[in-house]
């Protein structure tokens, strides 16, 4: 491991490999680190499709090592603290490792110790989450729990979420699944959701109600889930007066609030509070519950506010745009462009709109592909109404971004 790097990444994740990849596109000279201590790397937006039963979990998992970009170094540690002053970060066994730009892309942090009881009680009872490697087999067996006469909870909560069309998208396809068995006359399914709306765009609002009355779906708006009881099987919500809600099931599959990295939140790279301006976790154990900590940089260049060489993209950027994987494949040459201009004393031209794209599975064989931007305008790919429901887009999603992930994405090249 060197001490000192051109460009230090924090993060081997999409966002992280795709950058340095398209970094040594550029110019191979660049003496690049990437900073992860995890030993694999996950395509995550699949295991959608795994909780429906319809993926192997095996094929959306490969070693950190085989994903690495060639002429880059990874150094298998975990980030404690940052300096950006000194431009330096420490790692958590107190070696420090200096950079002239930093890139930060350590992805989001789920925060179960939010909801009483649903960690504990994940992979029994009918108690699951895709969110979880290996937990998205588990969703499709507890679906099976749920019989004629039965109940099934799908949540979402009011923060940011990675994918935020993933909390339907398996509501969906399981609804699909009752179908199919003939039993979704018999069955209830609820969806209760932190949020206000079904989805911020509206054309594609209006096609995913449809879906939803199509199913009988019932819909409860502003209720975050506070507390799973797995033994008894309720789940337990609050409303936004406060109002303490039950509601028995046979499956609960839990969408769990999201945040920044810890890590992060204590950083000075952290958002500043608006009321305060500052960060109300810079160097204090205890951390807010409503603070979610994003790394606080432009939403165009993506460039931090604060601190001029260093940048952050993906799930962790504060930027208000969907945190989706079709959104860093849009950053990373924004966020390319803009460095190799700083380092060679040009202005920022880089701008990014706020792409983002949800392959929203409606069902077995049937998909919705929204795309939109910051505006929440949608910015379509095909020369056809993407709102509708498709065949040849549920395909896209099954075989054809996987391997665009895995052979293009993290190389650099799409």
């Amino acid at each position: 491991m060197k001490s000192h790097y051109q460009v230090l990444i924090i993060g081997g994740g999409n966002a992280g490999i795709s950058v340095a990849a398209q970094l040594l596109i550029k110019d191979k000279s660049l003496e690049i680190g990437i900073l992860d201590p995890a030993d694999k790397h996950y395509y995550q937006p699949a295991w959608t499709l795994v909780g429906g039963g319809t993926f192997d979990i095996n094929s959306t998992v490969r070693s950190e090592a085989s994903v690495i970009p060639k002429g880059t170094e990874w150094v298998q540690k975990a980030v404690s603290t940052f300096q950006p002053d000194e431009n330096q970060i420490t790692c958590e066994d107190g070696s420090k490792i200096t950079y002239d730009f930093l890139v930060v892309a350590p992805g989001i942090q789920l925060d179960w110790y939010k909801i009483k009881g649903a960690k504990e009680w994940l992979g029994k009872n009918g108690v699951t989450s895709n969110y979880i490697f290996d937990m998205a087999p588990y969703t499709y067996e507890a679906s099976k729990l749920v019989k004629s006469g039965g109940k099934a909870i799908f949540t979402a909560p009011n923060t940011p979420i990675k994918c935020g069309g993933a909390p339907q998208k398996i509501m969906y396809l399981l609804s699909d699944k009752f179908s199919k068995r003939g039993i979704i006359k018999d069955v209830e399914v609820h969806f209760y959701s932190g949020g206000g709306i079904l989805f911020g765009v509206k054309k594609y609002k209006d096609a995913l109600q449809k879906v939803v009355d199509r199913y009988g779906i019932k819909t409860h708006w502003k209720h975050n889930l506070v507390e799973v009881d797995g033994e008894k099987k309720i789940a337990y919500f609050e409303d936004n007066q406060g109002n303490r809600i039950e509601e028995s099931f046979d499956m609960i599959h839990i969408t769990p609030p999201q945040s920044a990295p810890d890590f992060i939140k204590r950083s000075p790279l952290a958002v500043l509070d608006s009321s305060t301006n500052e960060n109300p976790c810079l160097g204090k154990e205890h951390i807010p519950p409503n603070y979610l900590g994003w790394v606080d940089v432009d939403k165009y260049t993506l460039q931090h506010k604060r601190y001029k060489n260093v940048f952050s993209l993906g799930d962790v950027a504060g930027t208000p745009n969907a945190k989706t994987g079709a959104a860093i494949r849009k950053q990373a040459p924004v966020l390319v462009e803009n460095l190799l201009h700083l380092k060679n004393g040009g202005s920022l031209s880089g701008s990014y709109n706020g792409y983002g794209s949800c392959p929203l599975v409606t069902g077995y064989g049937k998909l919705i592909l929204a795309e939109f931007d910051y505006e929440n305008n949608p910015t379509e790919t095909f020369p056809f109404n993407q709102a509708k429901e498709r065949w040849s887009m549920f395909m896209l999603k099954k075989y054809v971004l996987p391997w665009l992930y895995w052979n293009r994405i993290l190389k650099g090249t799409a």
